[in-house]
Order: C-alpha cells, then structure tokens, then sequence
C-alpha cells in the first residue's frame, strides 16, 4: 500500500526542445531551486550538473539524455533532460516512450525552431501530454 501511495505521487517529466533553447540551464534551475543542488550550474562554463560526459562540457551541448530525481511537495519527479541537436532526435524518442508528461522549452529568442516542431511531434507520436514554456524573455 505505502508503495501503491508513493507510485501515484512520482511522475517522469522531460525538457525537450530545439539546440540552445536552454533546456539544461532550466534543469539545472529546478535542481538549484528543489534544493536538490546548492549551486546553479551552467552549461558555459562546463559546470551544468546534468552535462556529465566530457565531450558534453566541452561542445556546451546535451549529447544523451540525463535523469535525475527531485522532490516537490510531496511529489517525486524524475526530470529528463534530452538532447536538443539533431543529430541525436533517437535519445528523444527514447526517453518520450517512459514520460508521464513533457515541457517543451522555446526561445523567445529564436523563435520556433525545426527541431522543436520535430520533438513536439514525436510527443504527438506517443501520446504524452506537453506543455509549452517560454525561456530566454530577459532577452527579447
């Protein structure tokens, strides 16, 4: 029963987007702000949490999609954060097939980009409930 009660209050949700629409900065603001982390890492300077590999670091970009857990009132969510370059639109699809719900982060910046529709398809594809977030307003 405890297990049942912990099941129903645990949700996987995934930051998809286009490359640079900031979708790792936004993960590492939640850790920050879930207290899961006690610094905001940032993907520029190579110390983003979920940027872990070295060529990752390097490059400023997500190359596989990164999990990691944090606690919200009471609730337990597993965020995945995916990768936003085209070449690697699989680990999208991957991760889409075990979310319970997915943001799709776009720039006000850049606008819709292609990629951003292809993932929101994929979505589409398999059914996952989306939501849309506006990132980068500061600049515009």
């Amino acid at each position: 029963m405890a297990g049942e009660k912990r099941l129903a209050r645990t949700r996987n949700i995934g930051f998809m987007a286009h490359i640079d629409a900031g979708k790792t900065t936004v993960t590492e603001r939640v850790l920050f702000y879930t207290k899961k982390t006690h610094r905001m890492g940032e993907v520029d300077d190579g110390t983003a949490t979920m940027d872990w590999m070295q060529q990752e670091q390097e490059r400023g970009i997500t190359i596989t999609s990164a999990v990691t857990t944090v606690e919200w009132k009471g609730n337990t969510i597993h965020i995945i954060d995916t990768p936003g370059h085209v070449d690697f639109t699989i680990e999208v699809e991957r991760s889409l097939r075990v979310l319970d719900g997915t943001i799709a982060i776009f720039s006000a910046v850049e606008g819709v980009e292609p990629q951003s529709e292809t993932v929101w398809h994929q979505a589409d594809k398999y059914r996952v409930p989306k939501m849309a977030f506006v990132n980068k307003m500061d600049r515009i």
